[in-house]
């Protein structure tokens, strides 16, 4: 009995010594910003050791650098489980919930640090920045009235507002967007400079008005000889959207795109991205394409930077009317019947049908869970899924070194279309083309181009820039 004891204890000791060492290569690429293989080698390092809390500690970190923060949310509690006395996983655990808007869980693991480590000054000034924005979330919530909510629509007197005689920059036709308009604005934002309040609120009067009419699933058909682009996430990333449009052609009747979520956030030129997205949606109506994405949401907005950005660049009034657009952008496009395209993924509960998403009622801000929040949210996992009668999916979401990428078995896609993105992830962007003949995806791919100098995150929420993540 002695002997096989012994064996035992010895192949644990090997088992843990071999686990120390796929921590330490998994270590090696975390560093080097590799977080994919960091992720892969954390992973075998818990197979041969999965009772150790700092492994999960340390692929909660990885996957929060990939903005996989459901895993990293999972990661954290599971080291937490193991060990109740490990602080960083307190830590972890509340970066996890900041990052997915839910501040008051994220607030009470912070207080757990603060008690335990009292000294700690970067602690007590994440406490302090979480409590304020759920003491703001709390007062918002008690001067909000229980009547419908009016639109800043009707309180703008769009008609009435000067252009002042030395704004020399692009303006709407007789109020309407045209091609011209367009290419004016774009190349006016590329010199940084700021389009004049009332073209902006002009643009989103108008653009509220038009994904108001649509359904929460858009359904188009692509004849034989038609094509489509898809683009993922563009983050803000207004100079690679400029790019995108130099290497694949301007958007037209002949050349439509469908963006799919996550136009704002962390690059800081978000308002550049979103207006001309916007502006090609009015010229186009037809055939330009916007998803929602779970950047297209108030808490992510605050966090985030979008909001700081339209404040600093125009005022609190129009982030209002921005988020009141955002929440009328459809949740998921279906092609031919045959591909469906969302910005997260699929559903964590079986059952769910496109008639489903049809009936979603998506003028809100998205709940904590059921189909519309797994469309904006969900992460395709490796082991086998959902299963429907669609050829496959696409979705963004997830950053990619490749800036695409395809797994069970072709069935699910992702693209994204942010390259080096936060000016540190190295990645590629890419975008697909789709042809009506076989819908078979085309991937292109292209690397990051120069910007100005003004840093992503610039606007983003104090505790964010104070290195939260």
């Amino acid at each position: 009995m002695a002997d096989v004891t012994n064996n035992d204890s010895v192949k644990m000791a090997e088992g843990e010594r071999s686990a120390e060492e796929l921590k330490e290569k998994a270590n090696k690429h975390f560093k080097d910003k590799n977080y994919e293989n960091a992720i892969k080698y954390y992973t075998e390092a818990l197979e041969l050791n999965p009772d150790n809390a700092i492994y999960y500690s340390n692929r909660s970190l990885a996957y929060l650098r990939t903005e996989c923060y459901g895993y990293a949310l999972a990661d954290a509690t599971r080291a937490l489980e193991i060990d109740k006395n490990y602080i960083k996983g307190y830590y972890r655990r509340a970066t996890s919930n900041m990052a997915l808007g839910k501040f008051k869980a994220a607030l009470k693991d912070y207080e757990t640090v603060v008690k335990v480590r009292p000294n700690d000054k970067d602690a007590k000034m994440k406490y302090q920045e979480c409590n304020k924005i759920v003491k703001q979330k709390a007062f918002e919530r008690a001067i909000a009235s229980d009547e419908l909510k009016k639109s800043v629509v009707d309180s703008l007197d769009i008609e009435n507002m000067m252009i002042e005689d030395d704004y020399t920059g692009p303006q709407l036709e007789d109020g309407k967007v045209t091609v011209k308009f367009m290419k004016d604005m774009m190349h006016w934002f590329k010199e940084q400079k700021k389009l004049h309040r009332k073209c902006a609120y002009q643009i989103l009067v108008q653009v509220k008005e038009v994904l108001a009419k649509l359904p929460s699933l858009v359904e188009i058909s692509l004849k034989e000889t038609e094509k489509i682009t898809i683009c993922g996430d563009t983050h803000g990333q207004f100079y690679d959207l400029l790019n995108i449009f130099q290497l694949n052609g301007l958007p037209s009747q002949a050349n439509p795109y469908l963006f799919n979520g996550d136009f704002v956030d962390r690059g800081s030129f978000s308002v550049e991205v979103i207006l001309t997205l916007f502006g090609f949606k009015l010229l186009y109506p037809d055939c330009f394409y916007l998803l929602r994405g779970n950047h297209e949401t108030d808490n992510m907005n605050q966090m985030y930077g979008f909001e700081g950005e339209v404040k600093a660049k125009y005022t609190a009034q129009m982030f209002q009317l921005f988020s009141e657009v955002f929440q009328w952008l459809p949740l998921a496009q279906c092609i031919n019947s045959q591909v469906l395209v969302m910005h997260g993924g699929l559903f964590s509960e079986d059952g769910v049908t496109l008639d489903d998403i049809r009936k979603i009622d998506r003028n809100r801000q998205p709940p904590d869970s059921g189909p519309m929040c797994d469309l904006l949210w969900s992460d395709p996992q490796p082991q086998n899924g959902r299963s429907n009668k669609l050829q496959y999916i696409v979705r963004s979401h997830e950053v990619k070194g490749e800036g695409y990428e395809v797994t069970h078995s072709g069935k699910c896609i992702t693209v994204f279309s942010a390259p080096n993105y936060c000016d540190q992830m190295g990645n590629k962007g890419a975008y697909i083309h789709l042809r009506g003949s076989d819908l078979k995806p085309e991937f292109h791919q292209f690397t990051a181009v120069p910007h100005p100098n003004v840093k992503p995150m610039a606007y983003a929420n104090s505790l964010m820039q104070m290195g939260m993540m």
